[in-house]
């Protein structure tokens, strides 16, 4: 039995092309995660801000402790404080994001359905088809067994006939 290397196995998980898909998926999926980031941020977070007195979506926060600056206006401490803004900047882009994968994966899955569906009545015709070939080779098959016992018991009686003639004679 031949030991397998760790490169070599490595290569072939790499090359199957379910793992290939996947990375395509990442990338697409990263540049797809930038795109709703940018939505959120450029369209939908000032446009939310305009109700806001901060003016913007990402700097609403709750200040705990201020930052501390010295006398040249150098920040010292930074300031702490919850950042509601941006955690709800955050959960914006997973709704949006989680609502267009859902949106992808049902069309996705009714055209998976719908092609399911046609190669299943594809297959069932098919089957119907070769029953009835078969039925019709079964009933052939029979017919030539009939006539193939018609014949013998014909030449039975024949042969009959012929003994009884010649044990006449």
């Amino acid at each position: 039995m031949k030991k397998s290397t760790f490169f070599k196995d490595f290569k072939e998980f790499i090359t199957k092309g379910n793992i290939i898909d996947m990375a395509v998926g990442v990338v697409i999926g990263g540049s797809f995660g930038k795109i709703v980031t940018g939505l959120v941020e450029n369209i939908i977070n000032p446009f939310v801000g305009m109700f806001m007195k901060t003016g913007d979506l990402a700097s609403w926060k709750t200040v705990m402790t201020e930052a501390v600056l010295d006398e040249a206006g150098n920040v010292v401490t930074p300031e702490v404080a919850f950042m509601w803004g941006a955690w709800i900047q955050t959960i914006i882009d997973f709704i949006i994001t989680a609502f267009c994968i859902f949106v992808v994966l049902r069309v996705i899955m009714k055209l998976k359905n719908k092609l399911d569906a046609k190669k299943l009545a594809e297959a069932e015709a098919k089957a119907a088809e070769e029953k009835a070939k078969a039925d019709a080779e079964l009933e052939a098959v029979k017919a030539r067994q009939t006539q193939l016992e018609e014949s013998t018991l014909n030449q039975e009686k024949l042969l009959g006939e012929i003994k009884d003639i010649l044990s006449k004679k």
